[in-house]
């Protein structure tokens, strides 16, 4: 019995060619975008979860209560990992961490590697799984003089990761370290890459700050015990500062977050964790299933279209005694087979697209590493889809009266074609949401690469400080020699990325100030020149200049924080910073120094040149290439040892959308493929409508109409349907469009011309779309029409 489903199934296929290649590239399109998508959204989900506990670790983080609302930061002062070790029994263990990036090690003259590491506490290893392939988990961090590299820092440094505990690695040129431990780093499923680590205590910050709870520049991790409630332990935890501080400090609130969270859950607002990241996760499995939707109406409806062709066949076959039972299973069957089909060329499809889809995604993946948990979805996705899709047909078919089959007076019940009819309307409006939502994805995404930042990030190339130039007076001596360099219009340097919230501080103060306020003010070190290479516009007073020996004591601040401070006609007026008097000499318009996701917030730049870890210089267009040829050999002059690192601040502005802009760029082809599997069903049920109307259309040519006339017959009923998913549609894209743009302090305007857009590309589309088979129908010669029985 099997058998003959397969040979009527594959004979049936073989049939009607055309509509079997339809439903086979529509679904098969449809499970290949819903496949990749899960892979997609799998290794998101999974991502900073390779910690063998990662149900207990956790970082801490801070509530900090501003003017403005709530501000939650990742970092904390450096004694709360102690004391949550110590005072906290619901703790196991504790570390820190902060970053440091860019630095030099060499084991040689001759070799020098830029990498990028951490400073960590004593019991890292203890709450993370990196695996040591050398050394003791409770030694490698004990040491002040201990390095513990990764596996591939090991292996560029010494060739090997054999037998190289206790030999030296010189750091920066400066000091040296001796390796105590080599680490095997995740790459798959894990954000956090670096190359090496160094004791916490190393660092001249920790030194000094190990007793204090005002300052915070590290980030603090603590492994629970089992079954520890972390709401208890948060109430616990709450009040732990104003503790440490007898009072002082009272406007932070410390919280744990589960480690692996922070990357799909980490944008808060006023306090409260809402969302990040698994946003586009939500964004990419709605579409994944509009997708397989519209794939499986389009299956349905062609399927249901040509049920009327089948009528004798189930006439036949119910006349010889087959019950209903045989008949839905035998077209559910064919239904499944067709899916399955679908499925393994789906398979190929992606094998085919992950190349350029990793390359989009930034990621590494493959589908052999296909897990149970995949294979049987993809088993369950293609199952479900081939049952759903083949579910009306099959009972349309089994239910067929066998005389009037076998007469072949059937005809299509106002019910199937209103359903049709509905499918159509819903497979569309699906289609126009996702048009929409890529016109305006892209709209926001040319709005944040155009709109006006408050300061020039073209033609600004950026040089991290290390070594040598770290001293003042050989900075001003290589900034002097750059600036000579032709092409070179402008040098400075800075203390801070431009890129989001580097250093800040609440020692603020003025007169008429709220001392519970606890606002912080970005705080910018700057040079001499540093608005003028940026062009960075004053709304009044003036920049930091050499021709006044009081800079020193001097501050600029911008607009917000001379509106939050609410001083009129502030220029000479003076604050405190700290516990020195300033002198307010200038007021800079407002420029976004954070992503546009935030508000720009209050700032202040200071004159502390040897503050800055970054060199900014304007390079004229067109001479870019002589002038970093140029000051690469100035560089190594200045500093030899260490390797020239530059990037260009357009570049680490752009790397701020990084997700957004890949959700853009998949968002287009995604809802491309979706239009287009939408289209393949409109082409296959025009095709359909010509043919059943064929005599007709013979008729009416003999009886004098034009093939315009004909083309607009046939094509005004799918028109209408267009028309109709579009006045659905609107409503629903404006309504999703505007809870995304939601996550950005600065967006685009959403006017009627985005909805008119998509509107008439559809209507375009789906006009070309049931044209070709309209105009073929039109054209063909009415005799052999009317022949045909």
């Amino acid at each position: 019995m099997f058998v003959t489903y397969l040979k009527t199934a594959w004979r049936n296929l073989l049939k009607d060619r055309k509509f079997a290649f339809l439903n086979l590239v529509g679904l098969a399109t449809g499970l290949a975008c819903a496949l990749l998508i899960y892979i997609w959204v799998m290794d998101e989900l999974s991502m900073n979860k390779f910690n063998q506990q990662d149900a207990q670790l956790y970082q801490v983080l801070e509530n900090r209560v501003q003017a403005s609302g709530v501000w939650t930061a990742k970092s904390s002062p450096m004694p709360m990992a102690e004391a949550l070790a110590k005072e906290m029994p619901e703790v196991a263990y504790t570390t820190q961490t902060t970053y440091i990036d860019d630095v030099v090690l060499s084991t040689s003259k001759e070799l020098n590697i830029t990498s990028d590491g951490k400073y960590a506490g004593k019991d890292f290893f203890h709450l993370f799984s990196y695996q040591l392939i050398a050394g003791n988990p409770d030694q490698v961090l004990a040491n002040n003089n201990a390095i513990v590299l990764s596996e591939a820092t090991a292996i560029k440094l010494f060739g090997t990761t054999q037998n190289i505990v206790g030999k030296t690695v010189e750091f920066q040129h400066e000091k040296f370290y001796t390796v105590s431990g080599i680490f095997r780093l995740p790459e798959q499923h894990n954000d956090d890459l670096f190359d090496f680590l160094l004791p916490m205590m190393t660092m001249k910050w920790a030194q000094n700050n190990k007793d204090n709870w005002g300052n915070t520049a590290v980030h603090t991790f603590a492994l629970l015990k089992p079954g520890t409630h972390v709401d208890k332990l948060n109430a616990k935890l709450a009040g732990i500062v104003k503790q440490k501080t007898n009072g002082d400090i009272t406007h932070r609130t410390p919280f744990l977050q589960r480690y692996s969270d922070n990357y799909l859950y980490g944008r808060f607002e006023n306090g409260v964790q809402v969302g990040g990241r698994i946003e586009y996760v939500r964004l990419f499995s709605i579409i994944a299933i509009f997708i397989l939707l519209i794939a499986c109406i389009n299956f349905m409806n062609l399927s249901t279209a040509k049920a009327a062709s089948r009528a004798k066949e189930v006439g036949v076959k119910k006349a010889l005694g087959a019950g209903r039972s045989t008949l839905v299973l035998q077209y559910l069957g064919e239904s499944v087979l067709m899916a399955f089909a679908a499925l393994l060329l789906a398979i190929l499809l992606v094998y085919c697209l992950l190349p350029a889809f990793n390359h989009i995604t930034q990621k590494q993946l493959s589908l052999s590493d296909l897990n149970t948990n995949f294979i049987l979805s993809a088993i369950g996705i293609t199952l479900f889809t081939g049952l759903v899709a083949g579910s009306y047909p099959a009972f349309l078919l089994s239910g067929f009266k066998p005389v009037t089959a076998l007469k072949g007076k059937f005809s299509n019940s106002i019910g199937e074609l209103l359903i049709r009819k509905g499918l159509v309307v819903f497979q569309f409006t699906l289609s126009i949401v996702l048009i929409v939502a890529v016109l305006v994805i892209y709209r926001q995404i040319s709005f944040i690469q155009t709109k006006n930042l408050g300061y020039n990030k073209d033609h600004i190339v950026s040089i991290y400080k290390q070594g040598k130039l770290e001293d003042t007076h050989t900075q001003d001596a290589f900034l002097a020699e750059a600036r000579n360099i032709p092409g070179i219009t402008s040098a400075s340097g800075i203390g801070h990325e431009l890129s989001g919230h580097s250093s800040g501080t609440s020692g603020v103060y003025w007169p008429g100030k709220n001392l519970k306020d606890r606002t912080e003010f970005e705080y910018v070190p700057v040079d001499y020149d540093m608005l003028q290479t940026l062009n960075i516009q004053l709304k009044e007073g003036r920049a930091f200049s050499r021709s006044f020996g009081s800079d020193s004591s001097a501050i600029i601040f911008n607009e917000a924080a001379i509106k939050f401070m609410g001083l009129k006609d502030p220029i000479g007026k003076q604050v405190r910073l700290w516990d020195n008097d300033v002198t307010i000499v200038g007021v800079v318009k407002d420029f976004n120094f954070q992503s546009l996701h935030e508000k720009v917030k209050p700032l202040l730049l200071k004159l502390e040149p040897g503050g800055t870890y970054r060199f900014m210089m304007k390079i004229e267009t067109g001479k870019e290439k002589q002038v970093m040829a140029a000051l690469e050999k100035l560089y190594q002059q200045f500093n030899p040892g260490f390797p020239f690192k530059y990037t260009f601040l357009d570049k680490n502005y752009e790397k701020l959308y990084a997700a957004e802009n890949q959700v853009s760029l998949l968002s287009r082809y995604f809802a491309g493929l979706a239009i287009l599997i939408s289209c393949l069903g409109l082409f296959g049920l025009a095709a359909f409508t010509a043919q059943k109307r064929n005599k007709e259309i013979g008729i009416r040519k003999v009886l004098g109409a034009t093939v315009g006339g004909i083309v607009m017959l046939l094509s005004k009923d799918f028109l209408r349907l267009i028309l109709l998913a579009i006045l659905i549609a609107v409503p629903l894209a404006w309504w999703a469009t505007q809870q995304w743009l939601k996550g950005f302090a600065y967006s685009v305007h959403i006017g009627p011309a985005v909805f008119i857009t998509a509107g008439i590309t559809v209507i375009v589309l789906t006009f070309l779309t049931i044209s070709f088979q309209s105009i073929k129908a039109a054209l063909a010669d009415p005799a052999k029409s009317l022949k045909t029985e």
